[in-house]
């Protein structure tokens, strides 16, 4: 499944009952949704090189390829799109802690090294949304696949905002001060409700044109 389009409707999972998306990583069908946002371009990509769909090499011959290609894309991540480099890493084995590149623990060196670097890929904004949306998208999609940097707080955040990003909404610098300062003097039961509200306002700004309220 791609990623909504701009404008969307967001849509309950099944499994979590929370908005698409906003349930990685502990929410299978979330998480592969995710997961998806970057296969389906990674996809795409191939087909320019023509490493998927009709072929006559062989699966091992075309698995190589693979390999060989997401190196390629690595070593000049300011060439391709955010999505195709991340999708690139996963496919490259870290030869410190043997998880894929720039996915593994806390302390990989490697890892942390592989994941500053994929910042230099190319975030191009969709037509429609606020000027600087595909970076919060994209920083959000790395903060939810690779959840063991993070805090538990900033996890929860990225999550949960994520499925508005995807839909092309941006939070003002304002409401992101003041969901932050909420969410620091919060107890930690509170913390959900208040990201999901914040959410709530930003569709109903979409819906209704108001302005934020600061």
């Amino acid at each position: 499944m791609a990623r909504p389009a701009v404008g969307a409707d967001l849509r309950r999972c099944a499994e979590c009952g929370g908005y698409e998306y906003g349930g990685a990583p502990d929410c299978t069908a979330c998480r592969e949704l995710v997961d998806g946002i970057v296969e389906g371009e990674w996809s795409v990509f191939l087909r320019r090189w023509n490493l998927r769909g009709e072929d006559e090499s062989e699966p091992g011959d075309r698995g190589d390829q693979e390999v060989a290609l997401a190196q390629m894309v690595v070593a000049e991540p300011d060439r391709h799109d955010w999505r195709v480099v991340d999708a690139a890493l996963d496919r490259l084995v870290c030869s410190a802690c043997g998880d894929r590149l720039s996915r593994g623990p806390v302390g990989c060196s490697d890892c942390d090294l592989a994941h500053g670097f994929r910042y230099a890929a190319i975030e191009t904004d969709r037509t429609g949304v606020p000027p600087g949306n595909e970076h919060a998208v994209r920083v959000n999609v790395s903060v939810v696949r690779r959840p063991q940097i993070s805090s538990d707080d900033e996890v929860l955040a990225r999550r949960l905002l994520l499925p508005a990003l995807l839909v092309g909404l941006l939070p003002t610098t304002e409401t992101a001060q003041r969901v932050s300062a909420l969410l620091k003097r919060s107890a930690p039961a509170q913390k959900t409700a208040i990201l999901e509200q914040a959410v709530e306002e930003m569709l109903l700004r979409r819906r209704t044109g108001s302005r934020p309220a600061v």
